[in-house]
């Protein structure tokens, strides 16, 4: 997770000089909230934001001397707009006082994983201890190591209004099929067998990129990392006062999901102009909603 500390700002800076930035954030929190841990002890999150729902957070528990003693830390980009209203199952790490979402979203067709932000409202919900957890939606975001700006794939408003009347249909089947409907899983296996039929014709003499609008999926064997192409709903540039880089922050849509994202300008090749597209891997984040 340290390696995306590029994403809110801290690209080009040294060990020493960072390591003075912690412990300076560590001093002077903007947040600060206390919860009791899966074994029953008392557990802390400090925050410091860099700008406003982009910061560091510090993971850890307060000694005999009343110092803060890290256990973890991490960058964090919040988000403002619900993304799904699944219910959310929450995992927790083996290794340390952390969890992970996982919703089923059936507009991915696959189970969407996430680092959870807000683990303290968890913990101090009567919720705790369930397997499931359901608060009212999940606000994802996401941190980029590296991206691409792409042009628009060249599309007329009956050719949205049918992909989004497919899109709609296909999670219909999707969620019966989940609940064992066996004519829908055959419509499925139909339909997968019409788009690769498709696909294969028209890869000879066109673009995969032309072909393919957007994707949203797995990327390498963490589970909380994707591979993502969205179209650019809402993009603006801040700055991140400590080290006076760029950062420029997005509103994507990849296949009907929106979620909020982060890059450092100087992993970022071409210009963000809304109407355009995303291309790059990220690690996803997400707030549970109460």
């Amino acid at each position: 997770m340290h390696s995306y500390l590029r994403s809110i700002g801290f690209r080009n800076i040294g060990r020493s000089e960072m390591s003075t930035i912690l412990q300076n954030a560590m001093k002077q929190p903007d947040f600060i909230k206390t919860a009791l841990d899966s074994e029953g002890y008392e557990f802390t999150e400090l925050k410091k934001e860099i700008v406003p729902g982009i910061g560091l957070a510090f993971r850890g528990s307060y000694n005999d001397y009343d110092v803060f003693e890290p256990d973890y830390y991490f960058p964090y980009r919040e988000a403002s707009n619900l993304s799904t209203l699944c219910p959310v199952e929450m995992v927790k790490e083996s290794d340390k006082e952390s969890y992970r979402g996982v919703c089923e979203e059936v507009r991915l067709g696959v189970d969407l994983i996430f680092y959870v932000q807000d683990m303290m409202m968890i913990l101090e919900s009567e919720q705790r201890k369930s397997k499931v957890v359901d608060f009212g939606g999940v606000a994802l975001s996401a941190l980029a190591s590296s991206g691409k700006i792409l042009l628009p794939v060249a599309t007329t408003e009956l050719e949205m209004q049918r992909a989004k009347q497919n899109n709609e249909k296909r999670c219909e089947l999707i969620s019966q099929a989940r609940q064992g409907d066996h004519e829908a899983f055959e419509q499925l296996t139909l339909d997968d067998m019409d788009i690769y039929s498709d696909i294969s014709r028209r890869i000879e003499s066109e673009d995969v990129l032309s072909i393919v609008n957007s994707y949203f999926m797995p990327n390498g064997i963490e589970s909380d990392k994707y591979s993502v192409l969205g179209k650019i709903l809402d993009c603006k540039k801040t700055i991140n006062h400590f080290t006076m880089e760029g950062v420029y922050e997005m509103t994507l849509n990849c296949n009907d999901l929106t979620f909020e994202l982060c890059v450092n300008e100087r992993d970022l090749l071409g210009e963000p102009v809304v109407g355009r597209r995303f291309k790059g891997d990220i690690w996803l984040q997400g707030k549970v909603r109460a």
